[in-house]
This record gives structure tokens, C-alpha cells and sequence, in this order.
């Protein structure tokens, strides 16, 4: 499995955080030592616990994707929407 962190430098030493994970931060004097203590601490936490991935519904204007596909009329609004939008264009 592979997680996106971010390092940078703190105090004269290194910081590694990972996106996502609350409270997922580990410094060390390092880059390389931060990121190990890092992947020290997430191991420790999947292994304490279960890590899933899970499917949301689309929510707000994503919802309708697809919703109106088979609809006729959407069809001939976009013909006409498209029309208008070329003769301004043209115009």
C-alpha cells in the first residue's frame, strides 16, 4: 500500500505527515529517520485496527450524473443551447 506524506523541515529537524490520516506525524533530525519513524507509527496504527476503503454516494451536483442520460429532450435543449452558442459566436 502506498500513502502520499509530506516532509518538511521544523526546528532544525524534519517533519513527516500523512495526508489523511489525523495525527500521523513523526520528527526526527532527518529526512530519512522522520519518514522511517513515520512508517513505524502508520504500521502500528493498521495493525491496531482494520483498514478499509469504502464507495460514498456522489453528493450535490455529482449526484446527477448520468441521471438524465436516456432523456430525449436533453438531447434537443444541448442542440439548442449549442445553436445559441454559435451564433454568438458567429455573430
Amino acid at each position: 500500500m502506498t500513502s502520499p506524506i509530506v516532509i518538511e523541515p521544523v526546528n532544525g529537524e524534519f517533519a513527516a505527515s500523512a495526508i489523511g490520516v489525523p495525527n500521523a506525524r513523526a520528527t526526527a533530525p532527518t529526512r530519512e529517520q522522520a519518514i522511517a519513524a513515520l512508517k513505524v507509527e502508520l504500521d502500528a496504527r493498521v495493525q491496531r485496527g482494520e483498514l478499509r476503503f469504502i464507495d460514498l454516494a456522489p453528493a450535490g451536483i455529482s449526484s446527477l450524473a448520468g441521471e438524465y442520460a436516456a432523456d430525449p429532450t436533453l438531447r434537443e435543449i444541448c442542440d439548442q443551447a449549442y445553436q445559441l452558442r454559435d451564433a454568438e459566436f458567429n455573430a
